[in-house]
């Protein structure tokens, strides 16, 4: 992959629902402070995830632009390959495209025919590949990955993508990724924290964080099939999976869970740092992790 965001990355919600100038601020500081990426989400009601890129990219110089995920219901295959295009093609090597299929609960509601996630993202990649583009092609191109929990999705990921972007999964989700994927494609699970010397506190930011993705069936499925049990998915999820999920601690215990993920054949780990306030970047908490991380 030509695109190189670095072994450690940032995933933050802010950058698609907060202010263009807090977001500008708070990816400078991210490229300043070294981490290699900047991931953000897009779901209906955030920003729109190609202008919510460009402005992040154009405040920044070297920093890997990020969408974890582009929702691909909410722009047909055309526009989506040609919105892809054109910010590749103006920052060359600095933009990665992750689609990925949303969840039934989400979808669902806007009317949309959410049904066989597999056969939809196999066809919306044929015609984002088919798609035309009049302007001039980007050089590298921008690499794709998909949101990929379960076996059959991982496998689309390999056979049609540079790899795959898992979301809310413990360090054993890294490792079973890896033998699905195989060698030599991209794989840059998302790993929350909450740094913090409070246990209570941080199980309690934890606990709020886990029990929303709770409620989607496709995180659920996919922990089940991790193995866990259905008595732990209830009331925002058992201490054991919440612990599996959130790293929580100090530094050092953030930077384990990391290196963890590393080690079970992760190439990135794009760290979600969770905080009690709803309205501003964590920053602090990316200031104080930013040296034991670039280590890694």
């Amino acid at each position: 992959m030509q695109v190189n965001p670095g072994r450690v990355g940032v995933w933050l919600t802010g950058f698609v629902g907060l202010a263009a100038e807090q977001s500008i601020e708070a990816v400078q500081e991210v490229e300043e402070l070294g981490y290699g990426a900047a991931w953000y989400p897009e779901a209906f009601g955030t920003k729109e995830c190609f202008s919510a890129g460009g402005l992040l990219l154009g405040a920044t110089s070297k920093i890997v632009i990020g969408t974890g995920i582009a929702n691909i219901w909410a722009r047909n295959a055309v526009a989506m390959a040609n919105g892809a295009r054109t910010l590749g093609e103006a920052y060359p090597g600095r933009f990665l495209l992750g689609l990925g299929v949303s969840h039934v609960e989400q979808v669902g509601p806007h009317g949309l025919p959410y049904s066989k996630p597999i056969s939809t993202m196999r066809t919306y990649l044929d015609d984002m590949e088919g798609a035309p583009f009049f302007a001039r092609e980007p050089e590298p191109s921008v690499p794709v990955v998909l949101a990929a929990l379960r076996p059959k999705m991982i496998e689309l990921a390999a056979e049609r993508t540079e790899g795959a972007h898992p979301y809310f999964v413990p360090v054993d989700h890294t490792v079973r990724s890896r033998e699905v994927l195989g060698a030599g494609k991209f794989l840059a699970p998302e790993q929350a924290v909450v740094l913090s010397s409070d246990p209570a506190a941080a199980r309690e930011i934890a606990r709020a964080h886990a029990s929303f993705y709770l409620g989607l069936e496709n995180y659920r499925k996919n922990l089940l099939w991790l193995g866990y049990d259905e008595s732990e998915l209830v009331d925002g999820g058992s201490d054991r999976l919440v612990d599996d999920v959130v790293a929580m601690g100090s530094v050092d215990v953030i930077a384990e869970r990391v290196r963890a993920h590393l080690d079970a054949g992760a190439d990135h780990v794009c760290i979600q740092p969770l905080i009690a306030e709803e309205n501003r970047f964590p920053l602090a908490e990316l200031r104080e992790l930013s040296a034991a991380l670039g280590e890694l």
